[in-house]
């Protein structure tokens, strides 16, 4: 294994390298309080945008994990959590800091007239978690995190579905690790609206081949704060893989379609897998859990870009990616105005390595 050190300033950059500025909308930030918290005790946020009520996106936010002191540790002089920690502008947490859906000004995005709620993640667990635990530093100092993602995550829904009564269509999407939870969310919203059309993106987190992650799961909490259809599939720390959520919760919802969107070396899921002992070039892995997903589930759609870059509707790399001559931007319509989507795939790995513009 890789030391963690040569990985994590590379992973805690790319937290933020991307983000852009969009221009400023008519969003409200929403605090919610009660049992909703970050990892380190400050109030979580997420953000509500109004527009159409008929059309909705609930767009749950990426950006790293930790499972242990060194990879969750803050507020020391040498710590470098791989994470975002607040649900705040600062770490990442605010549409109003990024481009791509939430640019509301370009003329080309295609969810701009859409109402759009934004869930933070500042939990370190994918969204996934419901634990408070402790970590123990090099030098036996101790410090407690709140790994409370999916809390946070239930009590954001809530207010949505009680704030859009009745949508007739819901786009659940996410990015990174938003993306690895965006099964699990998808199916409580379709609790939720029994009557929408339901749609689903993931952008940057399908590329992961490896065993299940155990340690996640169990500094999480994970298996005993899920629910619905992948709580039926009787999982547990030691079995569920990153693409059992989708299995059962494609079998529990046959109509909807999955659309999974991965660069081919995608550079930071490329950079968890070799801090997590499993490293690879990401392709294969990619190609592999595809593969997977598809032997069990006929509606599957991915678009396996060219390049290294990471997620997609955050960036304006939603707007200037092109593979095969298939732009992003107009797969990502198309899937909103609820049309059926071809498979894009960059080919063969030199060209899958190159730059769109090579």
């Amino acid at each position: 294994m890789n030391s963690p050190r040569n990985v994590l300033p590379a992973l805690v950059l790319a937290l933020f390298a991307a983000t852009a500025t969009a221009v400023a909308a008519d969003w409200e930030t929403i605090e919610p309080g009660g049992e909703t918290v970050c990892s380190q005790g400050t109030p979580f946020r997420f953000y509500v945008r109004e527009a159409d009520p008929q059309r909705l996106l609930i767009f749950f936010n990426g950006g790293g994990a930790c499972y242990s002191a060194e990879t969750c540790a803050v507020g020391r002089e040498g710590d470098a959590p791989t994470y975002r920690v607040d649900a705040t502008a600062e770490w990442g947490n605010d549409p109003r800091v990024h481009s791509g859906v939430f640019d509301l000004a370009h003329p080309e995005n295609p969810l701009r007239e859409w109402s759009q709620v934004f869930v933070s993640y500042c939990t370190g667990d994918v969204h996934l978690g419901d634990a408070e635990q402790v970590y123990v530093r090099e030098d036996g100092s101790e410090f407690t995190l709140q790994h409370r993602g999916m809390v946070n995550a239930r009590v954001a829904l809530e207010h949505v579905f009680e704030r859009f009564a009745a949508p007739g269509k819901v786009m659940v999407a996410g990015g990174s690790a938003g993306a690895i939870a965006s099964p699990v969310m998808l199916a409580e919203v379709a609790d939720a609206y029994p009557d929408a059309r339901l749609l689903h993106f993931a952008g940057g987190g399908f590329g992961y081949r490896m065993p299940p992650p155990v340690q996640l799961w169990r500094h999480w909490g994970t298996i005993d704060a899920l629910r619905g259809p992948v709580a039926a599939g009787g999982f547990t720390e030691e079995t569920m893989t990153l693409v059992d959520p989708y299995l059962a919760v494609g079998k529990a919802l046959p109509e909807v379609t999955f659309h999974i969107f991965d660069h081919a070396y995608d550079a930071i899921q490329e950079g968890w897998q070799r801090l997590l002992g499993y490293p690879a070039d990401l392709l294969p892995g990619l190609d592999a859990n595809l593969a997977d997903l598809r032997e069990t589930l006929p509606n599957v759609r991915s678009f396996v870009a060219r390049g290294e870059f990471h997620t997609l509707l955050r960036y304006d790399e939603l707007y200037a990616h092109v593979t095969n001559g298939v732009r992003a931007v107009d797969w990502v319509a198309a899937i909103a105005r609820g049309e059926a989507v071809e498979d894009v795939h960059c080919g063969e790995p030199a060209h899958c390595r190159s730059l769109p513009s090579e």
